[in-house]
């Protein structure tokens, strides 16, 4: 596949042909996997305290005519932990079962579970060049939400990657018919349910991902805009080109990046 190659004032300045790591048929399934082993190995333990809920003394016997029995009494069997005490008379709370107001959970998430997740080095570099493929395809982008230019797919020029002010490479991207995506990227939702109490109470549309060849100005430049993310070609992944694990983000690609993808093989 051909593609134009565009300057930071929408003048076509060259035509570029892709390398065949853009040829890789789309395939959700290995991409899926990708992604949700980066999710599963960023993944912290969480769990419950093992003794919530179950510190105290609770104590009741199944047999009769022992001290805090349960026979004669019309109490049910459930633990209970005693409050106060008159001669053979308790005062009781349940406070311990898990059906009962106060007691523990029945089955808490446990800090021991392992959310690791393996990836065969060639199965991940497949799932790259899968999603790497269906950035390049129009109609799984659009189907992604995004407002795409006319022109798109193309590549940005080099000298995308020496804008070092930010307000130079808004007005770049609005010069390339992105208007509407950066419009888009920018909306805040407020998040439904608990999360609103933790620490994540909105949430944001991923905009367009812009890869450079390297490090350089546009890494620091593009962090103040809302939805954009710029990487180095070598560190791209799965999770980046479909988040969600969904294939076909808008991504710019910079021709000194696809340059450096070719000649030293990234991914294949």
């Amino acid at each position: 596949m051909e593609l134009k190659i565009f300057s930071r004032d929408n003048r076509e300045i060259g035509k570029k042909k892709m390398p065949v790591q853009f040829s890789e048929p789309s395939r959700l399934d290995i991409i899926k996997r990708a992604v949700e082993a980066i999710l599963g190995n960023k993944r912290q333990s969480y769990g419950a305290y093992p003794r919530a809920g179950k510190r105290h003394a609770v104590y009741i016997s199944k047999k009769r005519r022992r001290f805090r029995g349960v026979y004669g009494h019309s109490r049910t069997r459930t633990p209970k932990k005693v409050m106060s005490q008159s001669g053979s008379m308790f005062n009781w709370v349940g406070a311990f079962a898990p059906n009962t107001r106060g007691g523990h959970r029945a089955f808490p998430p446990k800090t021991e579970k392992i959310w690791n997740k393996k990836l065969n080095k060639k199965e991940n570099r497949k799932a790259i060049r899968s999603a790497l493929a269906s950035t390049l395809n129009k109609e799984l982008v659009i189907n992604r939400g995004h407002k795409i230019p006319e022109a798109y797919p193309f590549i940005i020029g080099e000298e995308f990657e020496s804008i070092n002010k930010t307000k130079d490479l808004k007005a770049a991207l609005l010069a390339l018919g992105l208007k509407e995506e950066l419009q888009r990227a920018s909306k805040k939702k407020i998040r439904a349910g608990k999360g609103k109490h933790r620490a994540r109470p909105y949430k944001k549309a991923k905009g367009p991902l812009v890869v450079v060849s390297g490090k350089c100005d546009l890494l620091q430049t593009a962090r103040n805009i809302a939805g954009i993310d710029v990487i180095d070609i070598k560190h791209v992944n799965a999770k980046l080109l479909a988040p969600g694990c969904v294939p076909g983000r808008l991504t710019l690609f910079t021709e000194k990046a696809v340059n450096r993808m070719e000649k030293e093989a990234l991914f294949s």
